[in-house]
């Protein structure tokens, strides 16, 4: 039975899931109605760009730092060296149900010296776009075991991140031999992935 985590909350992958290690993780958003009315309804009158929310993973040492380009996986890099962590592919727009992006991740082969993998969605050319995610609902990250196909955790973001065009859903971190998953749900205003990379001591996790 999945878990559903509140803000801030914890979870030890491995717990009730033995020798667990190739695992999927899901991300997944919905771009508010036209039908709702309001300002969102107007710009779409207006013929105004879907809403492209990009998911990405960075693998961070034990200091949370960066320690090569190579380990920030996004659409433009779908694989690590290693091939530990995989993204499946771009969504451009979140239409449908389900998962709108999925990165696969094999916590067994990640190496040595990532301690964390930290889990972003930003929105794409966000400032042209005028776009936040005050404009996107029913935002979740979720975790399945890639063998049974069970979901181990999911948590739902229901904070308000209206003006906020980058979103910190959750991080998968070693913790005494095993992995643990966190749900974050932080909002902040980075322009871009380029504006991330620069500010990435600053963020919290």
């Amino acid at each position: 039975m999945s878990i559903n985590l509140a803000k801030g909350e914890k979870i030890d992958l491995r717990k009730s899931n033995p020798g667990l290690s190739k695992i999927l993780v899901g991300l997944g958003w919905d771009p508010v109605s036209a039908s709702s009315g309001g300002f969102f309804k107007k710009l779409v009158g207006m013929g105004a760009p879907d809403i492209d929310c990009d998911a990405s993973v960075f693998m961070l040492d034990s200091n949370g730092a960066l320690g090569n380009v190579k380990d920030f996986i996004y659409f433009a890099n779908l694989k690590s060296r290693d091939n530990s962590v995989i993204h499946t592919g771009d969504n451009l727009t979140g239409d449908g149900a389900g998962d709108d992006e999925q990165i696969l991740v094999d916590l067994d082969s990640v190496p040595g010296r990532i301690e964390k993998l930290l889990f972003i969605v930003n929105i794409y050319d966000c400032i042209k776009r005028n776009q936040d995610f005050g404009m996107i609902k029913n935002a979740f990250i979720r975790v399945v075991d890639q063998k049974s196909g069970k979901e181990i955790v999911k948590y739902n973001l229901s904070d308000n991140y209206a003006d906020k065009t980058t979103l910190v859903v959750g991080c998968i971190f070693r913790k005494n031999g095993s992995w643990e998953f966190e749900a974050i749900g932080e909002g902040y205003k980075f322009a871009s992935l380029t504006e991330v990379l620069r500010n990435l001591s600053s963020i919290s996790f």
